[in-house]
């Protein structure tokens, strides 16, 4: 649908924002659900962002995502910022009313989400958690672990310094380990997660050790460019449940979504497809 003169308009402010997977995401429930509207991608760069921001509040745009590297820049430009995104110290949802800027974190939403569709009985009160990584994403996950009742959380990151301000600011159940105890941190988790780039294109492999890993234990991996990173093909392949990361970018997109637009959007196999296709068109 072509949008009118009264069609609700969003997007994505990056900086670059080219290969950002949101428009082609956004696109496919505007065309699904029929909708008078439009989302575009929005370069914008770091020092022109607040302005950027604010006069997009008022040319009547419903709202934003934000990606790299305006998510903390973001979170001091809002004029209301919910209670998560403040803990995980980054806002990547702007919801514009009456010119005002309401900041919100949906990655979390995001992360329970999809476990919820790849591992329908899964609980984060199963047992102990084993993140890897300290770094956006990692936030969000521990965020959405504690807040859901795990018992305990095992952040392993290469930077001890980011584990532990990650402990400190997050708080609840969770300790830093040094990423040589990554391996040994596995023993009776209930689940463990990459949130780091190791294992994706381009990158270089996550080496760990799964052998003291229980066999119930679910491995999820945040990296989707591959599907099914090294990571989950070893998990997989003695006997763990996984789930892939693509649903959680899906996910993670439902609120805003639904904010801007008006329609509470769903994650089908046909929108996963469609996005993941978009990978391979940016080779990425």
């Amino acid at each position: 649908m072509i949008p009118s003169g009264e069609g609700r308009i969003a997007g994505v402010m990056g900086w670059p924002v080219a290969h950002s997977l949101s428009p082609r995401l956004h696109g496919f429930w505007l065309r699904q659900y029929g909708i008078d509207g439009a989302y575009v991608p929005l370069p914008v760069r770091p020092e022109a962002f607040s302005g950027a921001i604010r006069a997009l509040a008022q040319i009547g745009f419903r709202g934003v995502n934000i990606t790299v590297p305006h998510k903390q820049a973001a979170l001091k430009t809002c004029d209301q910022v919910d209670a998560v995104a403040r803990r995980i110290g980054a806002v990547n949802t702007v919801v514009f009313t009456d010119g005002r800027l309401h900041g919100s974190n949906t990655d979390a939403f995001g992360f329970l989400e999809n476990m919820r569709d790849g591992a329908p009985d899964w609980r984060a009160t199963a047992g102990p958690a084993v993140v890897l990584g300290a770094g956006g994403a990692a936030r969000a996950v521990v965020a959405a672990l504690t807040d859901s009742g795990a018992p305990e959380v095992r952040v392993c990151n290469r930077s001890a310094e980011r584990a532990q301000a990650l402990c400190r600011e997050i708080g609840g159940p969770v300790k830093s380990l040094p990423w040589t105890d990554r391996a040994a941190a596995l023993a009776d988790a209930a689940v463990l997660v990459n949130a780091t780039s190791l294992g994706m294109t381009g990158q270089a492999p996550l080496d760990i050790d799964l052998a003291k890993l229980p066999d119930a234990a679910v491995v999820t991996d945040l990296v989707y460019v591959p599907l099914e990173t090294p990571l989950l093909a070893a998990a997989r392949a003695r006997g763990n449940r996984v789930v892939d990361g693509l649903g959680m970018l899906l996910h993670q997109a439902r609120p805003g979504f639904a904010a801007w637009f008006g329609v509470s959007p769903a994650v089908t196999p046909e929108l996963r497809d469609f996005v993941l296709a978009g990978t391979a068109l940016a080779g990425t």
